[in-house]
């Protein structure tokens, strides 16, 4: 169909013509659904005036919600729902447009009827509906109804939206106050927390440094302070601040773990030096008693030398072994070197007679006095040793007896007797060796003694000679099966492959020892030649790994003489500001490097074991010393400590003065156990009254500064309760603000901003107080003024309409001050050469909006050219300063006096401006 057919014969509703549409929607039924889709549609329509007609036959608020949907923002459909929910049209009951508003979401829509509802249920229910912070506020500042306003501010939480409700709801003072309250609590809240969150911040920065610190006699104490008072803030750390905690925590754990360790070591160090002491001093008690046991005996046997020369052998390697491990003391040092220089002597003279025993035994025989004697005296036998047998032999062919004489006889009867009791003594210890040896001693003197002195022992010989056998026939007893079960566990460990050379080493070295121990008890030749067969076939076998371990101990030889070298080095010129702390770690490492590097060749192990303990000596000698030195400093820094609490000079510089000696203080380094605890222990109770001392000067200050608000709260409730009366009540507010300013410097923090906007505004309320009393004051003298004014005006319509000159006498004006005068004066003479009525008419205009700015502060429109010319008069008259606003009233009224001449029509139009604005001037502020 062509399209002018097509709008032809359409409906009149879809004509293109708005005005033709709208005329249509009256014949529209609602009732009838195809009508019912067309008032839809034109509810929708492009013009304005069909919408509102079409909505205006729709009363289906189901249908416009539906309609809402397609066009949330037409004001028209909006304004039909509002006016259907909020019962301005329409006959829904109330419980109907509660239900509608339960099923709004449009956020427009539920403001509107928040603002328009007729009934404040349903107000309150459109206000339940809305949750936008700017919807809330405007509904508590702009809605009727006060139950409505209170329950959307009770809703407003953020801060701006409190802030808001603070400053724009002024017609509802509770909502005002309320909000000014809850804003004042959430500033506070986040006061508080930025404050916590400040002092958990502070507290973790002083954590993380602590772990950063090194170990000190107070770190566990701080650690657990610090944690004492993480613990004791009230709010809950973040994920961030609680991982910084437990790293900075672990840190510290760290620290006083790691020192915990050093001290344990340390502590197992001394324990294992005074072992390795003891040890010592047991090996050199052995040697020492074989050696004073020498001189006890009667004769001096190759047995005896054999058995100090293995008795020896194992001190010097034993000793060695520990000297690789801890420093020799020096008096044990001494005690050991003394025992091998009698020990040398001892062996020197055995080896001298032994170069000459061949000769001795000859001469004997041949009976040669004069070789024997050579022999005896080349021999330089010691009177304190007692002499082998051939030598006293020798002795006595050329002293020319065969015996003893009585004197000696008594001598060695007596050594006797007391050998007797020692051997007694030893068997009742269970010292077989021993015992032993001074058995056959006994017995080898017994035969050359007098056998009628020696009859009375000879029976507690035989009796401690059968102890001894008995004490022998034990050790076999308990020998025989130990020994048969060496000979079995050295034939295992001879045919077991499956063990390393070094285990085969040592478990051979151990079975080898417990064979030693037996001595001869319960030998045998079978099981001595199967004992050694055994060991010879590991020693064969152990070959390869010998001469690897030989060349491993010249390696260690190399590197432990390669050690010695760098420490001399150390020690021939060290450093003067060395490092005691350094000085212990170069120690602990060497020491740990000589035992890295062990074993040596054991015919070089004695010299460079020696060769180390003089170096180790004379490096702790030297620790020592720098240890002494860094003592001696910080005593001068316990001493400078003291001295900054007696010198007079303020809390904070004695503090950072103290801060620097702690700094110095860490810096110098240890000085030696338990000299340092006592100094710190010293040092840190003066720092700590230096630090008290700031504190409490603080304490002082802040008591002060918390006295200053007080007063200036004093003041500021004194001013706020005084109200000028006149303006010459200046300086009351004159002397506040002296005293307020000497007051000053107030602490800051919230209270003293408050106090301080408190304080501004009731100076700048007061101050303006004054001025306005100041302008009333002006009006009123003006007041006084006007018979004055109504003279001239007399005089000036009697020169207009009359013709005639009057002059306004002076006597009238003699109580006017001088600006008036001039005024009354320029008044007279401006009816004798008066300006034109309009310049007249402009002035009084300009005087009139003068006053206008000045009353209300603001003209109309016609006379915004007047107010530039009067900007431009104000700045003339006031030369360069601000003038006040009395000041500028008085300019104005005295202009008005000297204005002439008026006629009685001018003043008549003006005067009622006039007389009202100058009543406006008169209006005090509330107080």
């Amino acid at each position: 169909m062509p399209g002018f057919l097509s709008r032809l014969f359409a409906p009149r509703w879809r004509h293109p013509d708005a005005q033709i549409r709208r005329q249509a929607i009256a014949r529209l039924d609602p009732a009838r659904p195809d009508q019912r889709q067309a008032l839809e549609a034109l509810c929708l329509d492009a013009d304005a005036s069909v919408r509102r007609a079409a909505l205006d036959r729709i009363d289906s608020v189901d249908t416009l919600l539906a309609l809402v949907q397609r066009q949330p923002d037409q004001p028209e459909l909006l304004g039909r729902l509002v006016a259907l929910i909020t019962g301005q049209a329409g006959s829904l009951d109330l419980s109907q447009r509660l239900r509608y508003v339960a099923s709004i979401d449009n956020r427009v829509l539920l403001s509107r009827v928040a603002l328009e509802g007729d009934n404040q249920q349903l107000r309150l229910a459109a206000v339940e509906r809305l949750s936008a912070e700017e919807d809330l506020v405007e509904q508590a500042c702009e809605n009727g109804i006060a139950a409505v306003r209170h329950a959307a501010a009770a809703r407003v939480t953020s801060e701006e939206g409190l802030q808001r409700l603070a400053q724009q709801a002024r017609r509802d003072r509770q909502v005002m106050r309320q909000a000014r309250e809850r804003l004042n609590r959430l500033r506070n809240d986040a006061a508080t927390l930025a404050a916590a969150r400040e002092q958990r911040e502070s507290l973790l920065m002083k954590l993380e440094a602590h772990a950063r610190a090194p170990w000190e006699p107070l770190y566990a104490g701080r650690f657990r302070h610090l944690v004492r008072a993480w613990e004791a803030l009230g709010d809950l750390p973040d994920a961030a601040q609680e991982r910084r905690f437990q790293d900075a925590s672990l840190g510290c754990r760290k620290t006083l773990s790691d020192h915990e360790a050093r001290e344990h070591a340390n502590a197992a160090t001394d324990r294992r030096r005074e072992q390795a002491a003891e040890a010592r001093e047991s090996l050199l008690e052995a040697l020492e008693e074989s050696l004073a046991g020498l001189p006890r005996g009667d004769r001096l046997t190759s047995q005896d030398i054999a058995s100090l020369r293995s008795q020896k052998i194992l001190l010097a390697n034993r000793w060695q072994t520990l000297s690789d491990l801890h420093v020799t003391d020096a008096a044990l040092r001494k005690r050991y070197d003394a025992i091998l220089a009698d020990y040398d002597h001892v062996l020197r003279t055995w080896e001298r007679f032994e170069a000459h025993a061949a000769d001795i035994e000859r001469a004997l025989q041949e009976q040669d006095v004069e070789s024997l004697t050579s022999a005896v005296e080349a021999c330089q036998w010691p009177n304190e040793l007692p002499p082998p047998p051939p030598l006293t032999r020798a002795r006595l062919l050329l002293a020319g007896q065969e015996h003893a004489t009585e004197e000696g006889q008594e001598a060695r009867l007596a050594r006797f007797t007391q050998d007797l009791e020692q051997l007694e003594r030893l068997l009742d210890r269970g010292e077989f060796k021993g015992a032993s040896r001074l058995h056959q001693s006994l017995k080898h003197r017994a035969d050359t003694l007098p056998s009628a002195k020696l009859h009375p022992h000879q029976a507690m010989l035989k009796r401690l000679g059968a102890r001894l056998a008995e004490l022998r026939d034990w050790r076999g007893y308990v020998a025989g099966p130990k020994r048969e079960q060496l000979c079995q566990a050295i034939d295992q460990l001879a045919d077991d492959n499956g063990i390393t050379d070094a285990e085969l080493d040592r478990r051979h070295r151990q079975l080898v020892r417990d064979w030693k121990e037996l001595g001869d008890a319960a030998a045998s030749r079978e099981l001595s030649e199967r004992f050694r067969s055994a060991s010879d076939r590991i020693h064969e076998r152990l070959a390869p790994w010998h001469e690897r371990q030989a060349e491993e101990r010249i390696r260690n030889l190399e590197a432990r003489t390669s050690l010695c070298e760098q420490l001399e080095a150390l020690l021939d010129a060290p450093a003067n500001d060395a490092d005691p702390d350094a000085l212990r770690h170069i120690r602990d490492q060497a020491r740990e490097e000589w035992r890295r590097h062990s074993p040596v060749p054991r015919d070089q192990a004695q010299a460079i074991g020696r060769r180390f303990g003089r170096i180790r000596f004379a490096l702790q000698g030297l620790i020592d010393q720098r240890a002494k030195e860094v003592a001696d400093a910080k005593r001068t820094l316990v001493d400078e400590a003291h001295a900054l609490i007696e010198q007079k000079m303020p809390s904070d510089t004695r503090a950072e003065k103290a801060k620097a000696l702690q700094q110095l203080w860490r810096e110098l380094g240890r000085a030696p156990r338990g000299e340092e605890q006592t100094l710190w222990r010293e040092f840190r109770t003066a720092c700590d009254q230096i630090f008290a001392m700031r504190e409490a000067q603080r304490d002082d200050r802040a008591q002060q500064a918390r006295q200053r608000l007080d007063d200036m709260q004093v003041l500021i409730d004194r001013l706020d309760a005084w109200q000028p009366s006149r303006s010459s009540d200046g300086h009351v507010l004159e002397q506040a603000i002296e005293h307020a300013t000497a007051l000053e410097p107030l602490p800051s923090g919230r209270r003293t901003e408050g106090m301080r906007r408190r304080w501004s505004g009731i100076v700048r309320t007061r101050r303006e107080r004054l001025a306005r009393l100041a302008v009333v004051e002006e009006v009123q003298r003006w007041q006084a003024f006007r018979p004055l004014l109504d003279a001239h005006l007399s005089a000036d319509a009697d020169w207009l309409e009359n013709d005639v000159m009057t002059e306004v006498p002076l006597d009238s004006a003699a109580s006017l001050p001088e600006d008036m005068r001039r005024a009354h004066e320029q008044r007279n003479a401006a009816r004798r050469n008066p300006p034109s009525a309009e310049e007249v008419q402009e002035q009084l205009a300009r005087l009139r909006v003068h006053l206008s700015l000045l009353a209300m502060g603001r003209v109309s429109q016609h006379d915004e050219p007047l107010r530039l010319a009067i900007q431009v008069e104000r700045l003339n008259e006031g030369l360069g300063r601000d003038l006040s606003q009395a000041e500028e009233v008085r300019i104005v009224l005295r202009n008005l006096l000297a204005t002439g001449p008026v006629s009685p029509e001018q003043w008549q139009r003006e005067v009622g401006e006039f007389d009202s604005l100058l009543a406006r001037l008169t209006r005090l502020p509330p107080p």
